[in-house]
């Protein structure tokens, strides 16, 4: 009976150690998904650190290659001959022939109005003046007779055959005929004129291009109103379209007024446009303007392009360096480099730039030369071909990894 129970026992004792193999692969799929998911969060975070950087290319230059900069100054592309083209009258557009980008030449039409009264002026004014002619041609013929009358009249009473009341008669009929001939003929003349008048009218309807250049914008579309003078309301256009002698583009400068000393007429200048940093444009200073602008304490400078190029448009935004032009002693040329200014940061008074190879950065210490232009010259620590970072994050140390910004 005790073996029984005994047995018994031993049938309800539950063994802790022969746990199910399923739930076994279920705890070890769990570990596994914890683990791959700890390994994205660590990669995602690792590469959200990871700055991301721009970079320019060192190119080389030479000590010698030019005059140094005496003075940088930033200013716009102007045009010193532009015109907003209107027409002389008041009317309704017809005819637009222009577009923004289109080039034109002296003289070329570029829009019409609205003709038909014009028109209506000239035919009035031709018809008078062929009425006036007519009218001309009458009184000859008279005054030819009267004059063949008056020559008759004198003979016969030269004879005794007339009365002198007949050749009275007959000298008022030829000088009142010569007086109603000379006032038909000032009648022409002034219906000549109201013809040329009517004519200029019509010409007026026609909008032609003052000079030869581009159009950079076209302000009326047929149908429209314009005037030479500008109306209320804002329903009346007072131009066509602006156009812009692209041969008389130059730049003007604003200097400080305590550089001005720097800067004198004939003075080579290099000019740098904002849209193309790696173009230098010689250039040369026309005039300094003989006046200040008190509120901002500069001096207006023009300066002549000596380099005419499709990319240069009005109003684009650039820098340039006066150059000095004085004597200068030879030396020989020293191989350098050029870096834009924007990839040299100070660090404790030292100048360092990054250099950038692979997925990151180096740490350089250079020596710097003059400025030229939007770019500066790297006397040491730098060779031709490198690739720099372009305003390096003050957080960016020596063998950090960064990522290229492909967006430019």
């Amino acid at each position: 009976m005790t073996a029984d129970r005994s047995e018994l026992l031993k049938e309800l004792r539950i063994d802790r150690d022969a746990r199910p193999a399923r739930a076994r692969v279920r705890r070890a799929l769990l570990g596994l998904v914890v683990v791959a998911l700890g390994a994205v969060g660590w990669l995602a975070w690792a590469r959200l650190s990871i700055p991301t950087v721009r970079t320019a290319v060192v190119r080389a230059s030479t000590d010698d290659a030019g005059p140094g900069s005496v003075l940088d100054a930033s200013g716009y592309v102007t045009a010193r001959r532009q015109a907003t083209v209107s027409a002389k009258i008041t009317g309704k557009v017809t005819e637009v022939l222009i577009e923004e980008g289109a080039r034109v030449e002296e003289g070329a039409v570029l829009a019409r109005l609205d003709d038909t009264e014009a028109k209506a002026q000239l035919a009035l004014a031709e018809a008078q003046l062929v009425a006036a002619r007519s009218q001309l041609a009458e009184l000859r013929a008279q005054l030819a007779q009267a004059e063949r009358d008056y020559t008759r009249q004198d003979e016969l009473l030269r004879r005794g055959l007339v009365s002198a009341q007949s050749m009275d008669a007959a000298l008022a009929q030829r000088d009142m005929l010569r007086a109603r001939l000379a006032t038909a003929e000032e009648q022409v003349r002034v219906a000549q004129q109201s013809v040329d008048v009517a004519r200029v009218q019509l010409d007026n309807t026609v909008i032609r291009a003052p000079f030869g250049g581009v159009v950079t914008a076209k302000t009326a579309q047929p149908g429209e109103m314009v005037s030479p003078i500008s109306a209320g309301g804002g329903f009346i256009r007072t131009g066509i379209g602006t156009i812009v002698d692209m041969d008389s583009l130059e730049i003007q400068v604003d200097v400080n007024e305590s550089f001005i000393n720097r800067v004198a007429p004939g003075q080579p200048v290099e000019a740098t446009l904002n849209a193309y940093p790696d173009w230098k444009i010689p250039a040369a200073v026309i005039a300094i303007i003989p006046t200040a602008d008190r509120s901002k304490a500069t001096v207006k400078v023009r300066i002549a392009i000596k380099a005419r190029d499709a990319r240069l448009v009005p109003d684009m935004g650039v820098r340039v360096a006066f150059l000095d032009s004085g004597p200068r002693r030879a030396r020989p040329a020293t191989r350098s480099v050029l870096v834009p200014v924007e990839a040299v940061r100070e660090d404790g008074g030292t100048a360092v730039v990054f250099v950038h190879a692979g997925d990151r950065v180096e740490r350089r210490t250079v020596t710097l030369g003059r400025t030229v232009g939007a770019s500066r010259q790297v006397l040491s620590g730098l060779s031709d071909g490198d690739h720099v970072v372009l305003s390096p994050p003050p957080s960016l140390k020596d063998g950090a990894r960064v990522r290229i910004d492909e967006q430019r």
